[in-house]
């Protein structure tokens, strides 16, 4: 979801104003996506190189993201939408952890679909827990699979994306799921985060129904 601050500075706007349209747009796309019939929809919201914002930035991003917990919950509940945050939360207080593990908890048998947030995330940092996670378990290297690996990354038992799709022009993944996205199709758009609309899902929706995926083969 990118472009929420070159979006601000195009309507002469503070970058806050600008993440809050992104987040109302995250809120609109998600129940796009759902009323298409996608079963899980991740969006990075949050990503270990944010953190170097400014410290203004970043407060402000994560006391938007605490009010969304606290008072977007009864959506997920309203839409039968589960919650599921991922990334390394070292760097959040433990009251916040302690919130958004409640909300996960909140939304674990919802069933209509699943809503991944990137909190915190980069892949880099992603491959790097599973390899530490690896020797805590004390996992004989002999025995390591690819299957194994999956049960170890931020998003173990979740099927890898289909599709990942970055807005604002930028053609780079920028470490979006480097293991999981290995035979995802990409499409990249050049509108900004909070110009993307609801004919932008079906046209990438119908994209993706006229490609061949072969994996490899």
């Amino acid at each position: 979801m990118d472009g929420n601050r070159r979006w601000a500075r195009q309507h002469g706007v503070t970058s806050v104003l600008g993440h809050q349209a992104g987040y109302k747009k995250l809120k609109q796309a998600a129940n796009w996506c759902f009323d298409e019939g996608i079963k899980i929809l991740t969006v990075w919201a949050f990503s270990t190189e944010n953190w170097n914002r400014s410290r203004y930035e970043v407060r402000y991003l994560m006391n938007m993201i605490k009010h969304g917990i606290r008072n977007d919950i009864g959506e997920f509940h309203e839409k039968n939408i589960r919650l599921n945050l991922i990334g390394n939360f070292s760097k959040f207080s433990k009251k916040m952890v302690h919130e958004l593990q409640e909300a996960m908890e909140s939304t674990k048998n919802n069933s209509r679909g699943i809503l991944n947030v990137g909190l915190s995330y980069g892949g880099r940092m992603e491959i790097m827990d599973a390899m530490k996670e690896a020797i805590r378990q004390k996992i004989d290297p002999a025995k390591i699979t690819e299957k194994v690996v999956n049960k170890l990354l931020y998003t173990k038992d979740i099927p890898d994306p289909d599709m990942i799709i970055r807005t604002s022009g930028e053609k780079r993944l920028s470490g979006f799921m480097p293991w999981q996205g290995a035979y995802s199709e990409l499409m990249f758009i050049k509108k900004l985060w909070p110009d993307f609309n609801q004919s932008d899902i079906k046209a990438i929706i119908e994209e993706y129904n006229v490609r061949q995926r072969r994996f490899g083969q």
